[in-house]
Formats: C-alpha cells, structure tokens, sequence
C-alpha cells in the first residue's frame, strides 16, 4: 500500500469535511461543537496561506493535513492539522503520514516543524512527543485557551 498527499480541490471538499466530521473530540476541543459546516471547512483548508492536502492510502482517503510552509512570526514551518479519519485511526496511519511530511519538509531543505496543541487535547500531545516533538512554550488563543507548542529538528 501506498500513502501519498493530494491537494484538497474546491470539488473534493466534501470529502475533507467527511474526515473532519468524523473526529466529533477534536471539534468539540478546537471549536466547541461536534460537527463543523462545509464553510468552516472551506475557509479554514482553501485559502492561500497554508496547504491542504488529502493523506491516500492507495485510492482511499483516509485523513487530511495542512500546514504552513513558512509562519511570518518566527520564519518556521508549522504543521496545522494533521487528522485521520476516525475508521482509519489506530492502525499507524498518523505516524506513517507524519514521516511523509517530515521527508518533504527535509527534501525542501528545512530544518525544523513546529505545532500546536490545545491543552485539553491529552492523546494529541501524547502523539505528538511520541513522534519526537518537545514541549518549548505555552501560549494562549484570543479566547484565553492555552495551547501547548512543540517543535522537532528534522531528522531526529
């Protein structure tokens, strides 16, 4: 089997909203409620800021990522989200999508990830620190929710 990124279309939209709304946990963390709208989905994945792309896994679409190349605040990439479908999760799909992106991010010469993670959002964190991330610095939303920033050196 073979995992690979495809780019999130405007005409396969629907599709990452599936995978979304298939996460009810993450939804009520990141926004309070358990099912997110097809708009939200639209202005959160297509925009010109961040790339969103489908994680494959053969002609199957199993989770979604997106990410910033380079955050003008400290010069960084930062991975935004990177979820799988809830039927798909527990089988190593995470993990195996994560080295794909960390590989990519490596081959365009850069050195370093950083991410994070809603306080509250315990088997993220626990995920992440197992994929090699360290803890650096809690920061807070505009709301006051604290959100835990990790970063890993490329290749390590």
């Amino acid at each position: 089997m073979s995992m690979y990124f495809e780019e999130i279309k405007n005409e396969t939209l629907y599709i990452a909203l599936e995978v979304i709304n298939s996460n009810h946990q993450y939804n009520l963390y990141e926004n309070g409620i358990a099912v997110r709208t097809l708009a939200e989905i639209e202005k959160e994945l297509l925009n010109t800021n961040t790339t969103s792309a489908f994680i494959k896994l053969d002609d199957t679409y199993i989770g979604v990522i997106d990410y910033l190349l380079e955050n003008p605040r400290d010069h960084v990439p930062w991975l935004g989200l990177l979820m799988i479908h809830g039927d798909y999760q527990g089988y190593g799909f995470g993990a195996k999508a994560y080295g794909l992106y960390e590989l990519e991010m490596q081959q365009r010469g850069l050195d370093r990830i950083r991410l994070g993670v809603l306080e509250e959002n315990i088997k993220a964190q626990r995920f992440w620190l197992s994929m090699g991330f360290i803890y650096y610095i809690t920061t807070t939303t505009q709301n006051g929710r604290g959100i835990f920033c990790y970063e890993k050196k490329i290749g390590e």
